[in-house]
C-alpha cells in the first residue's frame, strides 16, 4: 500500500510563476522541484528512483549537447552562396594551370581600364618626379630606387612628400644620404610607414651605392635583390623606372589580391591560390603579354583601391563581375557575420 508523499511548492516560486518568469528560471526551478520530489520518493522506491535520476540526468545532458550543435543559419547559408561559384572558378583555372591565358581576361583588363578612366575624371592625378636635365643619370636612379624604398607599404602621396623633402634639403644622392644622420633621414621622411627601418635601410643602401658602384645603383634583378630593404616588387620598380628595362611584373597586395580573386594565377600543380605577391608574379608572367607587363601594375592598383578593395569589395559597382568567379562572395561573407554579431548582442 502506497503512503501519500505531501510535497510543498514555496510561495515564492508559486508568485514567480505567476509573473511570468524567463523560461530559463522556469526550466531551473522546476528542475529543483523534481529533484525535491525524488528525494521524498527514495524512501519508498529507492530502485525507482535511481532509474529515474539516470534518466532525467541523460535527457539534460542530450539536450545540452544538442543545443551546443545547433547549425548557424549565416554559415550554412554562406556554404551554398560559395557551391554557386566553383564551376566559374574552375573554368578560369583549368587554362592557368597549363600557362595558357585565362577566358575573358582582354574583356576583364578592357573592363577595368574604363572603370579607371571613368574614375580619374573625378580624382587628383598623382605625377611622378619629372625628369631634370640638371641632374647626373646616376643620381636619378638612386632618387628612384630611395623613392621606391620609401614607396613600400605607404600611400603614394606621403612617400612622395617623404622623397621631396629629402630632395629639398639635398639628401636625395648617396653621396649625401651616406653622410647624413640617421636620426635627420628619420625626422625628413616621417610619417611612411616604418620610417625607423626605412632610415636605417637609406643609409646602409647609399654606402653600398657609394663603395660598390660610384654613387650608382645595381643594373640587375640579382643585385638589387641584395640590398636592404628592396624586395622583388622594389627590384622590378627601380629597373623599370631606373634602368628602363622591363625584367617582370611589379606585384603588390593589389595585383596579387585581385589576380587570385579573378581566378588567373594558381599555385603550381593544384587548385590552390597562391600565397604571396612573388609566386602570383611567376603565375602572371606565364600567360600575360610582356606588353602589360606594365600598365598593369597602376591599373590594378587604382582599381583596388576603389572597387576590389581588401575588405567588402564592391562587386555591384563592378562592371567585370560576371567574370569573376569570386564575386559577391568576399562581401556576402562580410556581411553573414555582420549580422551574426548583431544578432548576437544583447538588446
Amino acid at each position: 500500500m502506497l503512503g501519500r508523499i505531501h510535497v510543498s511548492i514555496p510561495a515564492k516560486t508559486t508568485q514567480l510563476f505567476s509573473s511570468k518568469p524567463h523560461p530559463g528560471f522556469v526550466r531551473i526551478t522546476l528542475l529543483h522541484f523534481c529533484i525535491s520530489i525524488t528525494n521524498k520518493l527514495t524512501t519508498f522506491f529507492p530502485a525507482s528512483v535511481s532509474q529515474l535520476r539516470a534518466s532525467v540526468t541523460t535527457k539534460t545532458t542530450r539536450k545540452s549537447l544538442q543545443l551546443q550543435h545547433v547549425p548557424e543559419i549565416e554559415t550554412e547559408n554562406h556554404q551554398k552562396g560559395i557551391a554557386g561559384f566553383a564551376l566559374a572558378r574552375a573554368r578560369s583555372n583549368e587554362s592557368v594551370q597549363s600557362g595558357e591565358a585565362p577566358a575573358n581576361w582582354e574583356k576583364v583588363l578592357q573592363g577595368i581600364r574604363q572603370m579607371r578612366s571613368s574614375a580619374d575624371e573625378h580624382e587628383p592625378v598623382a605625377h611622378e618626379e619629372t625628369a631634370d636635365n640638371t641632374v647626373l643619370p646616376k643620381e636619378r636612379r638612386f632618387a628612384v630606387l630611395a623613392s621606391s624604398i620609401l614607396s613600400s607599404q605607404t600611400k603614394g602621396h606621403v612617400s612622395r612628400g617623404a622623397a621631396q623633402c629629402l630632395h629639398e634639403n639635398g639628401l636625395l644622392t648617396a653621396e649625401a644620404m651616406n653622410k647624413a644622420d640617421e636620426e635627420t633621414i628619420k625626422k625628413l621622411i616621417y610619417p611612411v610607414g616604418f620610417y625607423t627601418r626605412k632610415a636605417s635601410y637609406l643609409k646602409k643602401v647609399a654606402n653600398i651605392c657609394l663603395m660598390k658602384y660610384d654613387g650608382d645603383i645595381p643594373s640587375s634583378i640579382e643585385e638589387l635583390l641584395l640590398l636592404p630593404g628592396v624586395g622583388p616588387k622594389i627590384a622590378h620598380l627601380v629597373m623599370i623606372r631606373g634602368w628602363n628595362n622591363v625584367q617582370g611584373i611589379c606585384v603588390d597586395t593589389h595585383v596579387h589580391r585581385i589576380c587570385n580573386r579573378l581566378g588567373w594565377v594558381l599555385r603550381s600543380g593544384s587548385k590552390e591560390k597562391t600565397l604571396t605577391p612573388e609566386e602570383t608574379r611567376q603565375r602572371l608572367q606565364l600567360w600575360l603579354p610582356k606588353e602589360e607587363w606594365v600598365p598593369i601594375n597602376p591599373l590594378l592598383v587604382g582599381f583596388g583601391r576603389s572597387i576590389c578593395t581588401p575588405l567588402r569589395p564592391h562587386c555591384g559597382e563592378c562592371s567585370v563581375s560576371s567574370f569573376c568567379p569570386s564575386a559577391y562572395k568576399e562581401a556576402s561573407s562580410f556581411s553573414s557575420k555582420s549580422r551574426k554579431i548583431t544578432l548576437n548582442k544583447k538588446p
